[in-house]
């Protein structure tokens, strides 16, 4: 048998963590075994449903490397599809038309919890022949009452559902419009889905589908239900826990290795072992060691993660991620140090691609102000013959190299008799505006001489100018 999952979110906003990692699940699931990965737009909801969120949900799947094999198919380009099968349950006795209006499913409603009883339909509807004047019917599905449903559950285990407690389901509203429970059905049959993994908030929706299913002669997919993702307070996740959209993420500087990782992570484990590549993750993925309780997010372990893949992943990797991130800043990345350099100088002190690419700015843009309290305390008049002496010897190397830079600081100091700090600290806020950066000889390289000399030669102007006494 070929696996074939799929991914099918509504397009009604951004893709957010727990679609995500349905989105992941199903992806390594179909990678390990060889399979395919079918994407479904179902987009069914025409009021709700938008083309930038369309667009946002594939950028964010492009972003992650969760690549598809065939789609996207869009359910609102099936309707003649669902009519059809609409019609087939029909003519074969196994749906019918539904004329009860708003205010009788209401009084039904209030009859039953006046009685204790779960509320759902009652199936009134099931023999009238006529139609009713004046009421634009629905299609129900006429649930088998009795028996049971088993669902043999990947995740969960053995399920069973009474067919006594299942009602029958809308098919088709008022005005022929297909709800979910059959437009999923009838894309999981056409698009031989073989395995179904997705939230168990739709573990309720599984036993009607898989009757519709059997009601068109169909054999039911193997379905897998994750359980839901908690913030720390142990609600249900959302923006106040942190959690934000794919995009987000990426826009905050995220890798999109260290957030697949974290969301494998979130209800699924293999020992002890917390950092996957891709190919381990496609490896030792595997269903039966999916969490049966829920997982709780954590921002601090994503945060962590993501320096961790700053430091280990491949600097050229770390680079082009870099990139993206300058251009947001509008720099020119070809118009500074090489970005490699940059990233090796940089990622240790960082967290996150976007304070990183904060953190280049000295590198591109001019100097124009210097942080007051460094400057207060390190260009002073002290300092000047320091960097004097310091822009003399740069002004003499016949390279600009590291090694060679840092000689020349070392040099400095000898020469001064001055301790190294005291050498280097000037020149650091002298450079950058700041007492804090990548080591001095680091800073040097990546400055370039022109932008060096004149940083150099501005501080001790300032120097100067502030040296002067008051007229």
């Amino acid at each position: 048998m070929s696996i074939r999952t799929r991914f099918a979110p509504s397009p009604t906003g951004h893709l957010h963590i727990g679609g995500a990692r349905t989105a992941l699940f199903n992806w390594l699931y179909a990678r390990k075994h060889g399979g395919r990965f079918i994407l479904r737009i179902e987009d069914t909801d025409l009021e709700r449903s938008t083309r930038e969120s369309v667009n946002a949900i594939l950028e964010s799947l492009a972003w992650l490397g969760l690549d598809y094999d065939e789609g996207p198919y869009f359910q609102s380009e099936r309707f003649p599809r669902y009519r059809e099968v609409i019609r087939r349950l029909l003519d074969e006795g196994k749906a019918y038309y539904c004329y009860c209006t708003k205010e009788e499913l209401e009084a039904m409603r209030q009859e039953q919890l006046a009685r204790k009883e779960k509320p759902r339909y009652d199936g009134r509807c099931r023999h009238r022949t006529e139609p009713r004047p004046g009421v634009e019917p629905v299609v129900r599905f006429r649930n088998p009452t009795e028996g049971e449903v088993v669902v043999e559950d990947l995740v969960r285990g053995r399920v069973v559902f009474a067919n006594r407690e299942l009602d029958d389901l809308i098919l088709a509203r008022a005005d022929g419009t297909p709800t979910y429970n059959l437009t999923v059905v009838v894309d999981d049959l056409d698009m031989q889905i073989t395995h179904v993994i997705r939230g168990d908030d739709h573990l309720n929706n599984t036993p009607r589908q898989i009757n519709i299913l059997r009601a068109l002669g169909a054999q039911p997919p193997r379905y897998a239900h994750v359980p839901m993702i908690l913030g720390e307070d142990g609600a249900r996740l959302s923006k106040r826990h942190g959690a934000v959209s794919v995009l987000e993420y990426r826009d905050q500087g995220y890798l999109p290795e260290a957030l697949l990782n974290y969301l494998v992570r979130l209800g699924w484990a293999h020992g002890n072992q917390e950092i996957f590549s891709i190919d381990e993750m496609i490896h030792l993925f595997d269903l039966q060691e999916i969490n049966k309780s829920a997982s709780t997010f954590n921002p601090s372990k994503l945060l962590w993660l993501n320096h961790h893949y700053l430091m280990h992943s491949n600097p050229l990797h770390v680079a082009h991620h870099l990139r993206w991130h300058l251009g947001r800043l509008g720099v020119d990345p070809e118009e500074g140090p090489d970005l490699v350099d940059l990233v090796l100088a940089l990622r240790e002190r960082t967290k996150t691609l976007a304070e990183m690419a904060k953190s280049s700015l000295v590198f591109y843009r001019d100097l124009t102000e210097f942080d007051p309290e460094a400057a207060a305390k390190y260009l002073t008049e002290e300092a000047l013959p320091v960097l004097q002496a310091l822009l003399e010897r740069f002004r003499q190397l016949d390279a600009w190299e590291q090694e060679k830079l840092h000689q020349a600081v070392v040099a400095t100091s000898e020469a001064l008799g001055q301790k190294l700090g005291k050498v280097a600290q000037p020149l650091r806020v002298a450079l950058t505006g700041s007492s804090v950066s990548p080591p001095i000889d680091v800073t040097l390289y990546l400055l370039g001489r022109e932008k060096t000399l004149a940083r150099i030669a501005r501080a001790i102007d300032r120097i100067l100018a502030n040296s002067k006494p008051a007229l």
